[in-house]
């Protein structure tokens, strides 16, 4: 799908609604409410979706962007390449921070933004497995099915996101990513 090129002001108010959407979810907002809460006209907002339901994947999107920019930035600032991994799973579990729970729940009620989130972590159990390649290449992490440890790791990233493991464990998005870092530095420490 081709990107859409947006102006400075647009870029401001995706960011703006980015935030607004990540801390409170998007269900139960009206156009009429967000363009009030953005202080915009509706107008404006149908230049960046034509509705409610695909304004929220542009914004689930443009969160995801940023994120990835983010996390791929605290990567590429570890120079030991037994820490990548750890230190990729630490990245998005600070990136996921702001993401509240009623905007997890409103995610998986509304199939086309679950699988902007979907995607996002198919992409990341891939740059997973090549992370752990790459430390088993260095030397640095021990010799594993690269393959089976980042399918793990999605797996466990899913489950993150339906929320379930925040009820059984009480545990933040984050603090559940936190955990998982550990758990997978142990795991694949020499």
């Amino acid at each position: 799908m081709a990107r859409t090129r947006r102006t400075a002001r647009q870029a401001d108010l995706l960011a703006r609604l980015v935030d607004l959407i990540a801390a409170e979810g998007f269900a139960d907002f009206t156009l009429d409410q967000v363009a009030e809460r953005m202080s915009c006209s509706k107008t404006t907002l149908y230049a960046l979706a034509p509705s409610k339901l695909e304004l929220a994947v542009a914004i689930t999107r443009e969160f995801f962007r940023t994120a990835t920019e983010q996390v791929e930035a605290k990567v590429a600032a570890e120079a030991d390449p037994g820490r990548r991994v750890t230190a990729y799973l630490t990245a998005v579990g600070e990136a996921l921070a702001p993401l509240s729970r009623a905007f997890m729940d409103d995610l998986a009620d509304f199939a086309p933004v679950a699988e902007v989130y979907q995607r996002n972590t198919a992409f990341a159990a891939a740059r997973i497995r090549d992370l752990i390649v790459e430390g088993i290449a260095a030397g640095a992490l021990r010799e594993v099915n690269a393959g089976f440890v980042a399918e793990m790791v999605a797996a466990t990233m899913f489950e993150i996101q339906r929320g379930e493991m925040f009820e059984r464990l009480d545990l933040s998005d984050a603090q559940a990513y936190a955990e998982l870092a550990r758990f997978v530095e142990v795991a694949l420490g020499r």
